[in-house]
């Protein structure tokens, strides 16, 4: 692990989150973006070395539409960012981790991601990125 890279942010409404969060960290946010394959629009912060990420589903049925559902609005996942995705993936896969894929995919903010299992992480879910060269 680099650093933390970013803590995800589940949120019902992104806009009125975004206006909360500029108010919140006196700074306003540098970037919006749709991921289609995980159905979310994000929203990020930055201050110093710190990154934040909103999370809005676009869909009813989205992963972040049902986590807002079972646990309410609030920390979604914490981001690690890696030297190689691949390589880290294949360690932690080898001391008994469980992948939520078997290969990366493209994130948010330029990166490839994967994330663990949150039952082997004391139920916090965590997303390996790496940012892409």
């Amino acid at each position: 692990m680099k650093k933390i890279e970013h803590i995800g942010i589940a949120v019902k409404n992104l806009e009125a989150s975004i206006f909360l969060f500029e108010k919140l960290l006196n700074t306003t946010c540098y970037k919006t973006e749709e991921v289609e394959n995980e159905k979310v629009k994000t929203a990020f912060f930055k201050q110093g070395e710190t990154k934040i990420e909103l999370l809005e589903s676009l869909e009813i049925d989205g992963v972040i539409a049902k986590y807002i559902d079972k646990k309410g609005e609030g920390v979604h996942h914490i981001a690690l960012e890696v030297e190689s995705i691949n390589e880290e993936m294949a360690r932690l896969k080898n001391e008994g981790f469980v992948l939520l894929s078997e290969h990366p995919k493209k994130g948010a903010d330029n990166k490839m991601v994967c994330f663990l299992h949150p039952k082997g992480t004391n139920g916090v879910l965590i997303e390996l990125c790496e940012e892409i060269k």
